[in-house]
């Protein structure tokens, strides 16, 4: 049956004389550069209107770019007023919020006393969250650790930003990491590149044209010397919570497919205040009524916000007086409103929910239906806390291993374990509620109640007191274990022979 149709089909063809689709190149500019996208997500975050027009209107050479609200170039004479919302930088700020209040404890095996003392003076969860919050913008970072006993006899902790950092991978695996570090001397700027790879950290010094330099030129990097340790341990740890598409082995920011979505509801919100300052009460005065200088007797000059007036000539009709007539535009809120929400939505899609935010759109929402909210938060969260939680065990171990090498001692191997708690859980009332309703159909057990209803809240002590007394007020007794027909029969023997030795005592 197969031949039958490949014939037809081959017949079809040469009847119709169909000929294949040519080959055609098509060629497709790039918008960004990898440090342009960068340059564009850190701005979001910073939030500085004036900034974010700057850049804008310095990459707008194409139509796309010219169209949007923040490259928009007013008309001679006209001002517009641009309004940024401040919306990238909440959400990446409460999202780091989110991450770090819910770390509940780091245990490491074998237990060191270092580690304690060394997460207090590098103020450890400040820089883990500051760490997060930069990968979010930038896409990606690397924790650098290193020794400086001038300052510190612990190791350093150190956060790169994706702008300062390189990779060097092989068969898809990072080799080595480079931070660079700018310092300037005399007008001229020089850029210090730490490599650090397995077992050895290298330091190059390069000036602006990539040429390369003596360390001895600073002053800051004229004691740094090339140093070798273990050869599986390498003093860096990179952070990576996306992958880019556009740029092969970084990462990918929060930012990077909402900036139009932010352009939108920057352009809604700007409008709509302008639409404010326009409705304002307009008051038609004519000249006669006109204030003036009571010094020279000039008309005053209108001001926009104060004083704020259109000057009419004055009627030369018969019986006409001069009066001040006034009018306001009418301004269709609900129209912005909309606006304003669908623009937010689009923002937020796949991100985070408005109600994490503390926006409430729906006023009419139950506290069930904020919960469901909070899904795309918990979604977004829970990646987050994939990537956290292979990062930051590897992180300490190396920081110990580090500390191991400074008080030359062979590394350790040491097992670290993160746990985080739970986001939006449902309230008391509902866990009773769906709890409750198991154990009335018979499909739960009183100590399965007890460990869903207080969970971490109860140590395994207070829940089994806690079962104790529930058991006991419904009347449930516990009996002893039934015994063996062997057991019976040793305890009556036992009961014989000292029943028997009570009769010869009380016979003497």
């Amino acid at each position: 049956m197969g031949w039958f149709k490949s014939m037809l089909q081959k017949a079809a063809i040469k009847f119709l004389n169909v000929q294949p689709a040519m080959q055609n190149s098509i060629t497709i500019q790039e918008a960004y550069t990898y440090e342009t996208n960068l340059i564009r997500n850190k701005l979001w975050y910073r939030g500085e209107a004036y900034e974010l027009e700057q850049f804008f209107k310095n990459i707008s050479s194409d139509p796309v770019n010219k169209a949007r609200f923040w490259s928009a170039v007013p008309s001679k004479d006209l001002m517009i007023r641009k309004i940024h919302s401040g919306l990238p930088a909440m959400i990446a700020d409460r999202l780091t919020d989110i991450i770090i209040a819910d770390i509940d404890n780091i245990e490491i095996k074998p237990e060191n006393k270092a580690w304690e003392e060394i997460s207090k003076e590098n103020k450890f969860f400040e820089i883990l969250a500051d760490s997060i919050c930069r990968t979010l913008v930038s896409g990606d970072g690397a924790f650098k650790i290193s020794i400086d006993t001038d300052i510190s006899k612990y190791p350093i902790i150190e956060f790169f930003d994706s702008d300062r950092v390189d990779y060097v991978r092989k068969r898809g695996r990072i080799q080595e990491i480079v931070f660079k570090t700018i310092y300037m001397k005399e007008t001229r700027k020089y850029i210090l590149k730490e490599i650090y790879g397995f077992g050895y950290v290298k330091y190059q010094l390069e000036d602006e044209r990539g040429n390369q330099q003596e360390l001895s030129l600073l002053e800051e990097t004229k004691e740094l010397k090339d140093v070798s340790f273990d050869k599986s341990l390498i003093m860096a740890i990179p952070l990576m919570f996306f992958k880019s598409v556009k740029f092969e082995g970084r990462g990918k920011s929060i930012f990077d497919n909402k900036s139009d979505s932010f352009d939108a509801l920057d352009e809604v919100i700007s409008q709509w205040m302008d639409a404010i300052r326009d409705g304002r009460v307009q008051r038609y005065i004519p000249e006669d009524l006109i204030p003036r200088n009571p010094n020279t007797g000039e008309l005053l000059k209108p001001n926009p916000f104060d004083n704020k007036f259109i000057a009419t000539g004055t009627s030369m009709a018969e019986n006409a007086t001069a009066k001040i007539e006034t009018s306001q535009a009418e301004i269709n809120y609900l129209a912005y409103a909309e606006s304003y929400a669908n623009a937010l939505d689009m923002c937020l899609q796949g991100i985070i929910s408005p109600s994490t935010l503390g926006i409430d759109l729906k006023k009419t929402d139950n506290a069930e239906a904020q919960r469901e909210k909070e899904k795309t938060t918990l979604y977004t969260r829970n990646k987050l806390i994939d990537v956290l939680t292979e990062v930051i065990p590897q992180l300490v171990a190396t920081i110990l291993k580090t500390n191991d090498i400074l008080n030359n001692k062979t590394p350790g191997q040491y097992e670290v374990s993160i746990t985080f708690g739970e986001y939006a859980s449902p309230s008391f009332d509902t866990v009773v509620d769906v709890v409750g309703k198991a154990k009335s159909y018979g499909i739960m057990s009183i100590e399965k109640v007890v460990d869903e209803l207080y969970g971490d809240t109860m140590t395994d002590e207070e829940k089994a007191i806690e079962i104790r007394l529930i058991k006991e007020q419904n009347g449930m007794m516990i009996a002893e274990e039934p015994k063996a027909v062997d057991e019976v029969i040793e305890e009556d023997e036992d009961i014989e022979e000292v029943e028997a030795d009570d009769s010869g005592e009380l016979d003497e």
